[in-house]
């Protein structure tokens, strides 16, 4: 299997002998909103990578600190990571004073490149998740985009942030260490502003993601978001949430998503019909279905399916 940086020169080696056509630029469009004081939210697309989307499918929160603007995740690439930086630059002519990550995944994290100069921080485990996983990541995400990964390489962060109070450029957050979304999901909550920046613990309108989930964790990291009584919820996918409603979804999705695979396991269903089975209208409306659901069966259904049917033997 070719490396990502073979898989990029094939992509641009394909390109040379295809018939002559208006190339469209490789740039991504990216509008901050301002959602509280001192807070903007960039939203991404609510689908899965394609070359279509360039990979712009994470929500990025930008607060303002004393001598710049923090910068919550930092997207999938170099590019991103440099159109992220103008758009900051716009804000405040300082720029970037701070990065945090709030998680491990490929899409939160690979724009740290353009950032290196700053303080980048993300919690213990997810720095060694990022460790273990950053070139496995890196390949598939090269296969995926191609050439708008071109000089991606990722960076991870060396500071660690540990749970409770924490000033970062003079701005004030209540960090939460969690997991089950991935092994280390931090979440930030805003004192100024009351907002909670939750990484991909919290989708809205946008199916979860599961790849390295862990559904009962999830559920009590939710749980603990709920505790928080926020202002407004900024999640990981989806748009601003002022009413609490992007919480009690994901929690519902979740929960029908566990309860669908183990039922499926004890009915005797295989992979392959569960897929093909109909989703309930308001999870088939979520970004990115039907395909996120199917990775989930992919990801979620051997290890449920062990657990509830047991040993012949």
């Amino acid at each position: 299997m070719p490396s990502r940086r073979q898989a990029l020169a094939l992509l641009s080696a394909a390109a040379l002998v295809r018939p002559a056509q208006a190339a469209r630029p490789l740039t991504y469009d990216l509008t901050p909103v301002a959602v509280g004081d001192g807070v903007w939210m960039i939203e991404g697309v609510r689908d899965y990578f394609s070359m279509e989307n360039g990979g712009a499918i994470v929500n990025i929160a930008l607060v303002q600190g004393d001598t710049g603007i923090i910068v919550v995740d930092t997207g999938s690439s170099l590019r991103y990571g440099e159109a992220l930086k103008a758009v900051v630059e716009g804000l405040d002519f300082r720029g970037v004073s701070a990065v945090v990550n709030t998680h491990h995944h490929p899409d939160h994290f690979f724009g740290n490149q353009v950032f290196a100069d700053v303080p980048l921080y993300a919690l213990g485990e997810t720095i060694s998740a990022m460790q273990a996983d950053a070139d496995a990541f890196a390949d598939n995400m090269y296969r995926l985009l191609g050439d708008w990964m071109r000089g991606t390489e990722p960076v991870i962060p060396r500071n660690v942030l540990m749970g409770g109070g924490v000033v970062l450029d003079g701005r004030s957050f209540t960090t939460l260490p969690l997991a089950g979304h991935t092994t280390a999901d931090l979440a930030l909550l805003d004192s100024q502003t009351g907002t909670l920046i939750t990484g991909d613990l919290v989708f809205h309108d946008r199916a979860p993601t599961t790849p390295h989930a862990d559904l009962a964790v999830w559920q009590e990291a939710l749980g603990t978001l709920e505790q928080a009584q926020a202002a407004s919820i900024l999640p990981g996918h989806g748009p601003l949430d002022r009413t609490g409603a992007a919480l009690a979804q994901t929690r519902a999705y979740l929960l029908w998503l566990d309860d669908t695979l183990r039922t499926a396991a004890a009915t005797g269903l295989d992979m392959v019909e569960i897929m093909q089975a109909p989703l309930p209208a308001e999870y088939a409306a979520m970004g990115a279905q039907p395909q996120e659901f199917e990775r989930s069966v992919a990801h979620l259904f051997p290890g449920i399916e062990r657990e509830v049917l047991p040993r012949a033997n």
